[in-house]
């Protein structure tokens, strides 16, 4: 079946799809519909939404059915997913699941309502206190809008480990086809973990306090071992770069103005490509080495070079050169400056004979 659709619609069919249990949330611009069509949809499917007082509160209800077992999400913008990052501290220090939806705006503060992926930092090196990690997936398209979500379930509780799926303004307001997925998503076993208010879970205990020391650390060993065998799960798109001279990184509607970008800067017999991250976090390290050698790196972003310096952080040692072309504020990118900057680092390289 095929639906017309926003990329903020997608996000709560894949909910469902995925078997989510109750939404908690509470409306923002440009996030809003997503609340909105879930407290349609959830209980016309006899699931549980409540907005909550907050988007503080939003979070704790999650942690409370994410307790229980249950599949939760909530979703919000820019200033709402900032009041939730003690709570998703709490999420990782249990090991609870749960999946927090992220229509980027423009910040920091209020900001406004353009589209900026200024929380870039905020989810993928974790904006709450301590040594957690959260699994960050980034669509690129409102059929990925809808895929992501039920691939941040699945994660979520092969985990146990808060998941966000971050989009841009743009994307979540964009309408595609979405192709309905064909069969919902498996529903996970959590019996060994959840309380549940039965004989069985009684032995099971949700917390994330530990007093003694030594045991908090063990705790925290625990989790940095967990979060590197997250990293099977690093995924990228690579478009058009095998045979490419230069290499444009980005996710997000500015992943889509790259592609475009690339697409006429080889019919005038450039060599670019695109690798486009969909995991960022774990980031698709090995993939972008494996691609960049003895090539330049554009990225392309709606924020002041924090995917930048993770290129050239994953980059490590394999040192290629690394630009940036970005705007903040709400400002999109226009593919023509892509193109230019591309050309004008291409000249620059071939006139100096490299």
């Amino acid at each position: 079946m095929i639906k017309f659709v926003k990329g903020n619609e997608a996000v709560v069919i894949g909910a469902l799809y995925a078997g989510c249990d109750a939404y908690f949330g509470y409306p923002i611009t440009p996030a809003s519909e997503i609340a909105h069509l879930a407290s349609e949809y959830f209980p016309a499917l006899g699931k549980e939404f409540l907005q909550a007082e907050c988007e503080t509160g939003s979070i704790y209800m999650l942690f409370g059915a994410a307790s229980a077992g249950k599949l939760a999400m909530t979703a919000s913008s820019g200033p709402g997913i900032s009041l939730m990052q003690e709570g998703v501290s709490y999420l990782a220090g249990a090991e609870l699941p749960g999946v927090i939806v992220n229509i980027m705006r423009t910040g920091p503060g209020l900001g406004n309502v353009g589209p900026e992926q200024g929380d870039y930092n905020q989810a993928v090196k974790s904006g709450g206190h301590g040594n957690y990690r959260s699994i960050v997936l980034a669509p690129g398209s409102v059929q990925e809008m809808c895929d992501l979500t039920i691939k941040a379930f699945a994660l979520s509780f092969k985990y146990r480990n808060p998941a966000y799926v971050i989009a841009d303004a743009v994307l979540g307001q964009t309408m595609e086809t979405l192709v309905l997925p064909t069969n919902p998503m498996p529903r996970p076993e959590v019996k060994d973990w959840a309380v549940q208010g039965t004989a069985e879970t009684r032995p099971n205990l949700i917390t994330s306090i530990i007093l003694e020391p030594k045991g908090q650390e063990q705790h925290n060993i625990k989790l940095q071992e967990k979060y590197e065998k997250m990293k099977v799960e690093a995924s990228a798109e690579l478009y058009k770069t095998e045979d490419a001279d230069l290499i444009l990184v980005a996710y997000g509607t500015p992943s889509r103005l790259s592609r475009s970008a690339v697409d006429e800067l080889r019919k005038h017999g450039l060599k670019v490509g695109l690798f486009r991250p969909i995991t960022l976090y774990p980031f698709p390290a090995e993939q972008l080495q494996s691609v960049a050698k003895g090539k330049q790196i554009l990225v392309v972003e709606l924020s002041n070079g924090q995917l930048r310096d993770d290129v050239i952080l994953h980059l490590g040692m394999n040192q290629v050169p690394v630009y940036l072309l970005n705007h903040m504020g709400g400002i999109l990118i226009r593919v023509e400056e892509i193109i230019e900057k591309v050309e004008t680092l291409l000249t620059v390289k071939a006139v100096n004979g490299e």
